[in-house]
C-alpha cells in the first residue's frame, strides 16, 4: 500500500468547499489535473474521470463513489487485475469561516512498486496544483 497525501488551509466555509467539489460539470473551468468527470457525486455511482498530469500525461479512469458524506468527504474507488486506487478528499473546519482540504490516494496492488517516482512527482504535483485551484475559486466565491 502507498499513500499520497496533499493538503492546503483555505478561507472559505465548508459548504462553499464541498459546492464546489462536488459540481463535476464544472471542473473543466478550473481543475488543471482533474479536467473532466462524467457521472454524479452519488454513492455507488461509477463516475469517469479525465486527469492531465503536469508531465502531460492523460488518463481516465472509471472509478466508484464509495463515500459521499456532504461538507467532509467524498471518495472513489478504481480497481483493475493490478493496481487499485482509492481517492479521498477531505474538508476539515479549523475556524469559522476556514477550512483544511486534504487529498490522498491509496494505492495497492501488484503494480503499485512501479510507479512510485511517478506518483511522488508527477501525480503529486497535480494534486497541489489542484488544490491551489480550488482554494483560489472557493475563495472568489466568498467574496
Amino acid at each position: 500500500m502507498k499513500e499520497l497525501r496533499t493538503e492546503i488551509e483555505i478561507n472559505a466555509n465548508s459548504d462553499i468547499v464541498w459546492n464546489v467539489l462536488i459540481d463535476f460539470n464544472k471542473y473543466d473551468q478550473w481543475n488543471p489535473f482533474i479536467r473532466k468527470i462524467i457521472g454524479e457525486p452519488i454513492e455507488g455511482s461509477r463516475i469517469d474521470i479525465f486527469i492531465e498530469t503536469p508531465g502531460g500525461k492523460n488518463r481516465k479512469y472509471e472509478p466508484t463513489v464509495t463515500t459521499v458524506n456532504p461538507e467532509l468527504e467524498l471518495r472513489w474507488l478504481g480497481k483493475s487485475w493490478a493496481l487499485n486506487g482509492e481517492h479521498i478528499f477531505s474538508i476539515e473546519k479549523i475556524r469559522e469561516g476556514y477550512v483544511r482540504f486534504i487529498q490522498r490516494e491509496l494505492f495497492g496492488g501488484l503494480l503499485t512498486g512501479f510507479f512510485g517516482k511517478s506518483l511522488d512527482t508527477d501525480i503529486r504535483q497535480g494534486f497541489e496544483e489542484m488544490n491551489k485551484a480550488l482554494k483560489e475559486r472557493a475563495e472568489h466565491r466568498t467574496g
